[in-house]
């Protein structure tokens, strides 16, 4: 008999390079970018990478920091690796080993550390604001820049903050802006605006360029229509122990469930310390297969640091070492994020992170 104690993080890289296939297609003839910051969103860039570079002739990468870009520089050696954060201090070295490294300019501050470090990489991307008021230079800081400054970049950038609400109206104050913008100083360079949310907003929010990173993933970031893309994140974790609950009696910490009749539960192997929320707690669910049908269970009880009891009542079959499937095909990390008051990317991140996973990918 096989027994396992740790959950399982399973991560399709078939349906990630098909997710990024059509991606591509839709947002041509833009070129596509793969977004790879923080570790490919959690999911191995040491896997996602070459998996992209070699099968999906990509030849473009984002990254949040320089020490991203440092270590997937030589799985793609070709290719072109922009750093969101910039460059500084504490980045130098890196820009200067790596010419692979573009930085992502975001403020007059880090243009003049830039230029005074004898420009690592020759040209660098400028970051505007047009409207999410994050990173960027505004309008006043650009009309600061002479035609010689201009001519130290090689393209322009900017980030929508509603790509995801198709109709909500600074989708197009901020192409209106950014459009605006580019005419007036950087009308000879590529543009990139939208990540993978403006993808599906129309052929100007794709501009020259379109970065791609939660869609790829499986994330539906067009939540006002049918999620087009396929999952590649499966979450599922052993149940340790069965156990008879009488009616009057309470689970877990804080008692904050009571049985209300004779109940059955399950305690799986996984929990708060393995990036599932605690706001799931009596909210979320689980799945079981059970002679090739998916039986739904829910949570009851705090989420606790290493287990969730689950009420498998009514999941007739249910054994010890089986698992329970918190996100798959049938409830992805979209419909758990949900039911948690969180976003999906959160819960990716968190969990592709965790060393406590047993980790598989699926590839041909």
């Amino acid at each position: 008999m096989t027994v396992l104690t740790r959950p399982i993080l399973e991560i399709n890289l078939n349906h990630l390079l098909a997710n990024y296939r059509l991606l591509t297609q839709i947002a041509a003839p833009a070129v596509p970018a793969a977004v790879i910051k923080d570790d490919s969103y959690g999911l191995g860039a040491a896997e996602v990478v070459p998996l992209l570079y070699n099968q999906g002739s990509c030849r473009h990468f984002f990254v949040a920091h320089a020490i991203e870009g440092e270590r997937i520089a030589a799985l793609a050696p070709q290719a072109e690796i922009y750093v969101l954060q910039g460059i500084g201090q504490d980045s130098l070295e890196i820009f200067n080993s790596i010419p692979q490294l573009t930085p992502v300019i975001s403020d007059p501050q880090m243009y003049d550390f830039w230029k005074a470090n004898g420009k690592p990489a020759g040209k660098a991307v400028i970051h505007i604001e047009t409207g999410l008021n994050r990173l960027g230079f505004r309008e006043y800081e650009l009309q600061q820049l002479n035609s010689e400054n201009l001519q130290d970049f090689c393209m322009v950038m900017s980030h929508l903050a509603c790509g995801d609400e198709k109709e909500h109206f600074m989708n197009r104050h901020q192409l209106e802006n950014f459009e605006a913008l580019k005419n007036l100083y950087f009308a000879d360079i590529p543009g990139s605006l939208s990540a993978s949310d403006g993808v599906f907003l129309g052929d100007k929010f794709r501009q020259n360029m379109v970065r791609l990173g939660a869609a790829m993933y499986g994330i539906n970031t067009a939540p006002y229509r049918a999620n087009q893309m396929q999952n590649v994140v499966t979450i599922k974790a052993p149940v340790l122990q069965i156990e008879p609950l009488s009616r009057g009696e309470f689970v877990g910490y804080s008692c904050t469930y009571r049985a209300s009749s004779e109940r059955k539960i399950a305690i799986v192997s996984i929990g708060y310390g393995d990036g599932i929320p605690r706001s799931l707690s009596n909210i979320g669910k689980v799945f079981f297969k059970i002679r090739g049908k998916l039986a739904e269970c829910r949570i009851i009880g705090r989420v606790s640091m290493d287990n969730i009891i689950c009420d498998v009542s009514d999941a007739d079959g249910v054994e010890i070492g089986d698992f329970a499937y918190l996100a798959d095909d049938f409830y992805t990390l979209d419909d758990m994020a949900r039911d948690a008051g969180t976003i999906s990317y959160e819960i990716m991140s968190r969990v592709g992170k965790n060393t406590r996973y047993l980790r598989q990918y699926i590839r041909d």
